[in-house]
């Protein structure tokens, strides 16, 4: 019991800090209804201004974050206004494409810029983890776990109580009736990359410190894209159910039936929960069904 219980709480502190990259996802589709294919890509380029922020131009840890999260939310703008914006209007897998094509453009530049080597993102963070009998959490995924309730609080807040987050609800439901209400449609749009920018920056720090700065680090935006299916594409708080359940899926069944197979299983888990929940939901478990008459 005490085995399933250490599994459950670190697949459950994992989950929380999948979802901190999957909000990148469900924030560019809220408002655009374009799958953002370079999440990945973008919190890997923060995590490597951050690192060489620091390492570079000996910037205090807390100055390099809030430099970094600028310049992520002037690219969420520039990259809306000079690469999307011109595609308005045109099929959406142009969109989509436009993504994968900025993401291996980002894979590829970041290496060239600041080299191949792993980068050491460290955040200060006791070395002792918190042990309660047999669970260990280490401090990195406690800190993973605030930032992304915290983000979350902020956003609720902004999407709930904000002209600016009201717009951008209004245009998720229907644009053509947000520009009959005098919304800037287009101005909603560069604001949703500009708040992806923000939490590529977040993913960045947390998953920085945890595994490293390299190219690698962009892969984990296709590991969390079943967390954004599970929890439903438009969906906030479903992106943290659908991590809880992932997180927790994994690391359960890597931990008893790993050692049976070889090793493997937190990598395939995931995916198959995904097949499984869209046979049943297309649109997630707590995606909105879109019905369209002809």
């Amino acid at each position: 019991m005490d085995f399933f219980l250490s599994l459950l709480v670190k697949g459950l502190t994992l989950g929380c800090i999948y979802a901190l990259v999957a909000l990148g996802f469900v924030l560019i589709y809220k408002a655009t209804s374009v799958i953002n294919f370079a999440v990945g890509e973008m919190m890997m380029l923060a995590g490597f201004l951050i690192t060489a922020f620091v390492g570079l131009y000996g910037l205090p840890l807390a100055a390099a974050i809030g430099l970094s999260l600028l310049l992520m939310v002037l690219f969420g703008f520039v990259l809306e206004r000079g690469v999307l914006r011109p595609m308005i209007g045109r099929p959406v897998i142009g969109m989509i494409m436009a993504t994968l094509g900025l993401g291996i453009f980002l894979r590829g530049f970041a290496p060239v810029m600041w080299g191949v080597d792993k980068k050491n993102l460290d955040l200060m963070l006791p070395a002792q983890p918190l042990r309660l009998e047999s669970i260990v959490v280490p401090p990195v995924d406690l800190a993973g776990v605030g930032i992304t309730l915290f983000l979350l609080a902020c956003f609720a807040y902004f999407f709930q109580r904000t002209r600016s987050g009201i717009a951008v609800r209004a245009v998720a439901d229907d644009q053509q009736a947000a520009m009959a209400m005098g919304i800037r449609v287009s101005t909603v749009f560069a604001l949703s990359w500009a708040l992806a920018g923000i939490t590529a920056v977040a993913g960045g720090v947390v998953w920085g410190n945890k595994i490293g700065v390299d190219q690698y680090l962009s892969l984990l935006g296709l590991r969390v894209f079943p967390v954004v299916i599970l929890g439903g594409l438009d969906s906030i708080a479903g992106t943290i159910i659908g991590g809880l359940v992932v997180g927790a899926s994994e690391n359960i069944f890597g931990g008893y039936f790993d050692k049976y197979v070889g090793g493997g299983l937190k990598d395939f888990v995931p995916y198959v929960l995904m097949l499984l929940v869209l046979m049943v939901r297309p649109y997630g478990l707590f995606g909105r069904e879109v019905i369209e008459r002809v």
